[in-house]
């Protein structure tokens, strides 16, 4: 259990919480049918975090998450532009935004020296979550000693405190994300302020995508903003239930993933491991695939309607 706790319980907890805190916010994208705003923040953020090394020197998480936001404001900004000025679709501008900014963020890796620091490409795309390790644990009392606590990787401790910021923002203002993700027009005649409410969503999923950088990668962080959310909304028509369900989801793609990443090549046979990211996003597929499948809001109704 020891060499469990040392080894994995580190990585597994910062997958977990990962896709949990992406899991959650990627319900509020879904209802309001933002989901691609999600991938355009994940791309676009990378720029704003390599502009932070570069002014401050370090990875310092401060300095990270103020140039991601002001990256996923700019890149907002410049999507809304886009669409008034060239008259395109949501989808197009965002495609462009995105795509640019992430260019612009693996150019500026090459050009700043950040590759010294362990912020390159591979740690961009698949993050570092085999790295995660907690040599202090020497048994279940280090999960309350706060020496050994102390020592927790910064990746794991700086995603509990996202999700825990999360779980505030959703039970703080959860009926007026409710009601402008269902009826926007009446809930700015009442003051609520819809614009108000998708800066706060925006903020709160630019800070998920940049704690998930560093342990997950861009493409899990993707598939956890998306796959829960979606996966929820085939089994549920209920708001307080696309939540739970996208949770469970969430644990399951996080925890899953990671246990197929170690169980799958045994299995068969491989003298490699799987990179435990990738196959999160793997297991969030083939999730999505079941609930599609034999989910009531899926291709079980569509047969049935037929």
């Amino acid at each position: 259990m020891t060499l469990f706790l040392q080894l994995d319980f580190a990585a597994l907890s910062a997958a977990v919480l990962a896709c949990l805190a992406c899991g959650l916010l990627g319900n509020l994208l879904l209802l309001t049918r933002q989901s691609l705003l999600g991938d355009a923040i994940s791309h676009s953020v990378l720029p704003g975090l390599v502009m932070g090394f570069i002014v401050t020197g370090t990875r310092a998480t401060l300095p990270m998450v103020l140039g991601a936001m002001a990256a996923a404001v700019i890149a907002a900004l410049l999507i809304s532009l886009i669409r008034r000025l060239a008259r395109l679709e949501a989808g197009a501008a965002m495609g462009v935004v995105f795509s640019g900014m992430f260019a612009l963020g693996i150019v500026l890796i090459e050009v700043s020296g950040a590759r010294a620091v362990d912020l390159d490409v591979d740690c961009v795309l698949y993050g570092q979550l085999e790295a995660l390790i907690w040599p202090a644990a020497t048994g279940f009392s280090s999960l309350w000693d706060p020496a050994a606590l102390a020592d927790m990787p910064q990746e794991t401790r700086t995603l509990a405190g996202v999700l825990a910021l999360t779980l505030a923002g959703l039970a703080l203002l959860w009926k007026e994300l409710r009601l402008a993700a269902f009826d926007p027009d009446f809930a700015a005649s009442i003051g609520f302020a819809p614009r108000g409410l998708s800066l706060v969503v925006l903020v709160l999923v630019s800070v998920a995508c940049v704690a998930a950088f560093w342990a997950v990668g861009s493409i899990l962080v993707i598939a956890a903003l998306v796959a829960p959310a979606a996966i929820a909304r085939l089994l549920t028509d209920s708001y307080r239930g696309q939540f739970l369900i996208s949770a469970a989801a969430a644990v399951a793609m996080g925890a899953g993933g990671y246990g197929a990443a170690i169980a799958v090549p045994a299995l068969l046979g491989l003298d490699h491991g799987l990179n435990a990211a990738g196959m999160m996003a793997v297991v969030a597929g083939f999730l999505l695939v079941l609930a599609w499948a034999f989910g009531p809001y899926g291709r079980s109704r569509r047969v049935a309607m037929a």
